[in-house]
């Protein structure tokens, strides 16, 4: 695996922690900007568990991200990383379309761009 790869998926995984931050600990009128929401519909008690929700998604998809980087190798780890650089643009794309149009440079870009250097 390049160390292109390798700096592309910790920058994926770092990514994905900051979300986790934002969408567990930030205050909801940086919630609301991040990721493009009503300040009205954030502040209530079902988003904010929602929010908190898709947080530990998020976090544990970098987690698992660095965790492969260190405890993987060969043939595993290509495919464990293809693998979850792979969902992260799926869940990017429906984002993308459903959400906010930012999650297409935000999110998917930086996994499309770490997925096509793992098949270098």
């Amino acid at each position: 695996m390049s160390i292109i790869a390798w700096i592309l998926v910790i920058i994926v995984a770092i990514e994905h922690l900051g979300i986790m931050g934002l969408e567990m600990f930030g205050s909801p009128e940086t919630q609301a900007k991040s990721f493009d929401m009503d300040l009205d519909f954030v502040r209530e008690k079902p988003a904010q568990t929602a929010l908190q929700n898709q947080g530990i998604y998020n976090g544990m998809l970098g987690v698992t991200l660095l965790l492969s980087l260190f405890f993987l190798s060969g043939a595993p780890l290509l495919i464990t990383l293809r693998l979850l650089t792979f969902f992260i643009m799926v869940v990017a794309l429906f984002g993308g379309f459903t959400a906010t149009r930012k999650i297409f440079v935000v999110q998917l870009l930086p996994a499309l761009l770490a997925f096509i250097s793992l098949w270098f």
